[in-house]
């Protein structure tokens, strides 16, 4: 079964770039660097899931994969990979549910700042049976390391991840029924121009939204964006102010005793909002 999100992958083009600015935006450092086949990845680890970001650093056969990726779709959002219990349980789940997932393989990865090793078992299954969207299932033998903070008011970890669907039962069927993620809500809201559904995943959301008066794109969902999740909503909005992003003010969250902000110029082009799940209090 899912027990969480394991990590979600961002490529990028600009690889020194985008780790400075995912550095600034989430206040903390790399936990875990690679680079090898002529890519070059780096994690940032966070209480409840990891950002990979990859990029191509010269010749190989996954730097071209990348390459080709970042033709096709640009900069951005990629992938997701959920974490499991029993990979290869859940690996027959998948063939039983037609959803056609390659055999298990075991891979393992070299930190190339300190030498540890992480190894997992993983499988992934074809973009058609996700209906475009880039899913993988892993199973980590052992906990990677987290990110050390850097600044005041880091983000503690993500709140949810948006997919973009113009196709709303067959989303709710692939991620509740299929998947096994549990919905803890199903919302219509003319005006907001949305429905939006919530499965939970771990501690954190996976939501659907469907915009209302938006003419049919095609086949294809689409990963669309980011919540963030602050300890401090207040001081995260000075800090990153501070660091140069263009930040909205603060104002108060559509879910009850929420407030947020949006970063406009978030790393990537990826829509980015910062939550404070509690209303902040007197210091």
């Amino acid at each position: 079964m899912i027990t969480g999100l394991d990590h979600i992958v961002l490529l990028a083009r600009d690889y020194p770039d985008a780790v400075r600015r995912h550095e600034a935006l989430l206040g903390c450092k790399p936990a875990w660097r690679t680079e090898g086949d002529g890519a070059a990845t780096v994690l940032f680890t966070l209480a409840n899931m990891s950002i990979e970001i990859m990029a191509p650093s010269g010749k190989g056969a996954t730097g071209d994969r990348v390459r080709a990726r970042l033709d096709e779709q640009g900069e951005g959002l990629a992938s997701l990979c959920f974490r499991v219990d029993g990979i290869d349980s859940f690996h027959r789940r998948l063939r039983r549910l037609s959803m056609n997932p390659e055999d298990v393989a075991a891979s393992g990865s070299t930190n190339a700042d300190d030498g540890a090793t992480l190894t997992w078992n993983r499988t992934r299954t074809p973009v058609e049976a996700a209906h475009g969207v880039r899913l993988f299932f892993l199973e980590l033998d052992s906990e990677r390391p987290r990110s050390p903070a850097v600044a005041e008011a880091p983000i503690h970890g993500l709140d949810h991840v948006v997919i973009a669907t113009d196709r709303p039962e067959r989303a709710a069927a692939l991620y509740g029924a299929r998947l096994g993620l549990d919905m803890r809500l199903d919302l219509t809201r003319p005006d907001w121009n949305a429905r939006l559904m919530f499965f939970r995943c771990g501690d954190l959301v996976v939501e659907i939204v469907h915009r209302l008066n938006e003419a049919t794109r095609g086949e294809h969902d689409r990963l669309w964006g980011l919540s963030w999740r602050a300890t401090d909503i207040a001081a995260s909005h000075a800090r990153l102010a501070s660091a140069g992003f263009d930040v909205s003010d603060i104002k108060t969250g559509r879910r009850p005793g929420t407030h947020v902000f949006t970063v406009r110029n978030a790393p990537l082009g990826v829509p980015t909002l910062i939550i404070q799940p509690e209303a902040p209090r007197d210091h």
